[in-house]
């Protein structure tokens, strides 16, 4: 029977945990760890009470209080310790266990990695480790010894002691057990100088296999900006001696920021322009960014409990948006999130797996590192400081640095430092944080000519949808950007916020010459959904004249979604007036290329899906396929005469730097050569793939072909290249699945799991071929059902390996709701067939028991 943890339950931990010692005497199968914890009463909780230490999968060897032996009998995930076995005052708590790392495959807690042995211990992984509070707030000082026969030995903190077969560490900083790292292997580091603003030297370096020492400078350069970028912008400084990365190909996440050796996904940190793109690139940059952010704001600041994760990881993407803003550019950043915002987030936000950005329970807290939590709670900082300003958020971002420095902080906490430096009431505000779904502002509006000067007037009504446990919504606090333009082009009013609170309120604006066209939302200045009835013309207008970047490209993309929901739903053809905006947008140099590239770019189809779900339309996903497909075709055929010249224009011979020219030229490039191939039918494609010193075009040329069912031949040779390269392999499997054809994408997976490199307990190869399997809309969707039965049974083998990607993976059923009664119906059978599963695991079962709609 699964159990409910509800935030409402919260009570302190009875016990005070100081110092912690760590002895570790690594062995594959038979790792010893001794432990030494002193424990205090907490005042916080008055009385006599149990010790209860969470522990899971090992061995109990010896325990002994003050050094006395005691009889303690461990249950299946812990041991408690009775009241009445325990001191009055403070004790020493040690025990002796053992685990067998080699064995564990869910890459929770310490396992091994092709001979490295490695731990990931957030959120509950400590447990695993050995018999421990393992909760959020329970943070004390670490010293840890490693005992190995191995070149590298690595834990938390600063190096104390070190000699032949051992190493060790001390952690000055108390921290969460969920932050502890260990890490032993035959490594080979990338090392770096850093000299912090107050003079300070620290160490850096980054701790890779042998071989891949020459594809770790571009990580050690973003590390870099990083804390130049904190010290600059948040003024905050580091705060160890040495500060460590380490790459390693098993681990279920992108990265992991434990105090002073963060643990990567080796493709978050390996990368040259030979074997990584400028989509690599740019995300090596934004991880080790927020990675190293994390070192105050989780770390020296970390969550009471993990209802509050939103708290360092909401505040910490905001921090790496900023810094990747100011890194390459903040309009196409801009662009980028909100793009996976309601790729990811809003489709959450509209289905059965809906939350709040900090939840009132959950069964298994792993299920909740979500684009809820993570990019919605961005969403909320970006909001707070648009309300409050940039003075404010500054003065009230030190007053949270100063005050919570140490401690284990809340939602609550956070939005205190924002009242007591500002003055305002954030109660309505918290509402963004408590309760699930995606707020709708409807938008009307009213002029009202005079010869002394008009007045106009915009009329916002906000609706919050019912979720699942939220029937009923008040009103938030929701910030809205707008700006006006004359019909000339002109702007009458620069970009301002209107602050909406009520569930109707109307803004005024006096003494206007004419009736303004509004740019609403500018900035996505909320994660909302915006509906206005708009002409096609007013989008071309603001598509050429608005001066709000993100509203420029918005207005095209609305243009083009109207197409193609016409097309999919009348069989319209393309729209002459829309293939005429873009082609304008096209020639237009003066733009930024990469602005330039995401406009020309069509809407995906799971986005189609989603418009005419909204619109009371049930979505075919064979239909949005092919209505996209030509409207591809019609867009190739008006830009014929200026695709070629584009592409040669843009082909950069010089040195490859991914820096925001470099890629947004690239990415324009290739963007020009998807609609050329739709033409020429691969001939320039396959030139550049042959010609290229890079894998951006490499890549983006095979994807091209295979997009238009052409280039096995260029398939075949990148394998032939790439075979031995295990990071540039997961592109050649993902490729295939992601381009595959409708009627063949669910074979196509099929075909690659049977590949002698498809190493399905690896997660970044299960998720170079599932992933792309459902990211293919038209094809995971496909009538046949297939691919539904495909993943289904992928999922059953792997969930009993790792339950943490298996439950993550199952959200591609997710919105399985909008569609029509036959792919329902399948659906609904392989998630009945999963959850039927004997000895099914919590994390998926809770998982698929949500998207199924029954209570947990």
């Amino acid at each position: 029977m699964t159990q409910t943890i509800h935030l409402s339950d919260y009570q302190p931990y009875p016990y005070l945990l100081d110092r912690v010692s760590l002895i570790f005497d690594l062995a594959p199968t038979a790792t010893r760890i001794r432990a030494t914890l002193n424990f205090a009463p907490n005042p916080a909780s008055p009385g006599n009470h149990d010790l209860r230490l969470d522990g899971e999968l090992m061995t109990l060897v010896s325990a002994r209080i003050n050094g006395t032996v005691i009889t303690a009998k461990p249950d299946d995930t812990g041991l408690t310790i009775a009241a009445a076995d325990l001191p009055k005052d403070a004790f020493t708590l040690e025990t002796e266990v053992q685990i067998d790392p080699a064995s564990n495959t869910s890459l929770d807690g310490l396992y091994m990695s092709n001979g490295m042995y490695c731990t990931q211990c957030e959120a509950q992984g400590f447990r695993k480790i050995t018999y421990y509070p393992d909760r959020p707030d329970v943070m004390a000082r670490f010293h840890v010894r490693v005992n190995a026969d191995l070149p590298v030995l690595l834990s938390n903190g600063n190096p104390v002691g070190q000699g032949a077969g051992f190493a060790e560490w001390d952690d000055p900083w108390p921290k969460p057990a969920y932050l502890f790292a260990l890490v032993a292997g035959d490594l080979r580091a990338h090392s770096a100088p850093f000299t912090t603003m107050s003079g300070k030297s620290v160490a850096l370096n980054i701790y890779v296999r042998p071989g891949d020492e020459d594809r770790c400078e571009y990580a050690m350069g973003a590390l870099i900006r990083s804390m130049q970028w904190d010290e600059q912008v948040y003024g905050r400084e580091y705060d160890l001696d040495i500060f460590n990365i380490v790459a390693v190909d098993d681990f279920n996440m992108g990265a992991m920021e434990n105090k002073g050796l963060n643990i990567f996904n080796s493709k978050l940190v390996l990368a040259l322009p030979e074997t990584a793109s400028d989509d690599d690139f740019g995300r090596i940059e934004a991880v080790i960014a927020h990675e190293y952010f994390h070192n105050w704001t989780g770390n020296r600041i970390t969550c009471r409990d993990w209802f509050q994760l939103c708290l360092k990881e909401g505040l910490t993407v905001f921090r790496d948006q900023q810094f990747s803003g100011d890194m390459r550019s903040h309009a196409v950043k801009r662009i980028e999130d909100v793009l996976t915002l309601r790729a990811r987030q809003f489709r959450e936000d509209g289905g059965p797996l809906a939350h709040a950005v900090r939840p009132d329970s959950f069964v298994e807290i792993n299920n909740f590192y979500t684009a809820t939590v993570y990019e919605k709670g961005a969403e909320v900082i970006g909001m707070l400081k648009t309300l409050v300003g940039d003075a404010d958020y500054a003065k009230a971002l030190d007053l949270y640095f100063s005050r919570h420095d140490g401690e284990a902080a809340t939602i609550e906490d956070w939005l205190k430092v924002f009242e007591d430096t500002t003055g305002r009431d954030l109660a309505q505000f918290k509402r963004w944080y408590t309760e699930a779904g995606t707020p709708r502002l409807t938008v009307t509006d009213d002029w009202a000519p005079q010869a002394s000067g008009g007045t106009y007037t915009l009329n916002i009504a906000q609706t919050n949808p019912p979720t699942p446990g939220q029937p009923g919504k008040a009103p938030k606090v929701i910030p809205v950007a707008v700006g006006l333009l004359n019909p000339n082009g002109d702007e009458v009013l620069p970009t301002t916020v209107l602050e909406l609170t009520q569930p109707r309120q109307s803004f005024t604006f006096e003494n206007l010459a004419t009736k303004p066209i509004p740019s609403i939302l500018r900035n996505f200045s909320a994660p909302v959904i915006l509906e206005r009835d708009q002409s096609a013309a007013e989008r071309a207008f603001l598509l050429a004249h608005d001066t709000d970047p993100f509203n420029k490209w918005e207005a095209g993309r609305a243009l083009a979604k109207d197409v193609l929901a016409r097309m999919v739903t009348d069989g319209a053809d393309p729209s002459a007036n829309w293939l005429d905006a873009i082609a304008q947008v096209a020639a237009d140099e003066a733009l930024d290329p990469a602005f330039r590239a995401l406009a020309l770019r069509l809407p995906g189809e799971d986005d189609m899906a989603q418009t005419l779900h909204a619109a009371g339309h049930v979505p075919d996903p064979a239909a949005i396929y092919k209505a996209r497909r030509a409207m591809a075709a019609a867009l190739a055929q008006r830009l014929s005469a200026v695709l070629p010249e584009m592409i040669t224009t843009l082909q950069d011979n010089g040195p490859f730097i991914s820096d925001a020219n470099g890629s947004g030229r690239r990415s324009l490039k290739l963007t020009a050569l998807s609609y050329l191939t739709v033409l020429d039918r691969g001939t320039a494609a396959a030139k550049i793939f042959s010609n290229a010193n890079n894998m951006t075009d490499e890549q983006g040329a095979l994807a091209t072909l295979l997009d238009q069912g052409l280039g096995q031949p260029e398939l075949a040779k990148f394998e032939f290249r790439w075979s031995k390269d295990r990071l540039v392999m997961d592109k050649w499997f993902a490729l295939q699945v992601a381009y595959a054809a409708p009627d063949e994408t669910a074979s196509t997976a099929d075909r690659l799991t049977k590949h002698p490199d498809f190493d399905w307990k690896n997660p970044n190869r299960f998720r170079s071929v599932f992933g792309p399997l459902s990211n293919n809309h038209a094809g995971f969707h496909h009538a046949s059902g297939a691919s539904y039965t495909l993943l289904a049974d992928w999922l059953i083998k792997l969930d009993p390996v790792n339950p943490q990607t298996a439950a993550r993976m199952s959200t591609a059923f997710e919105s399985w709701s909008r569609y029509g009664a036959d792919n329902q119906a399948m659906v609904r059978a392989e998630l009945t067939r999963i959850l039927k599963t004997p000895g099914l695991s919590r994390n998926l079962g809770e998982m698929v028991t949500r998207m199924l709609g029954k209570a947990t």
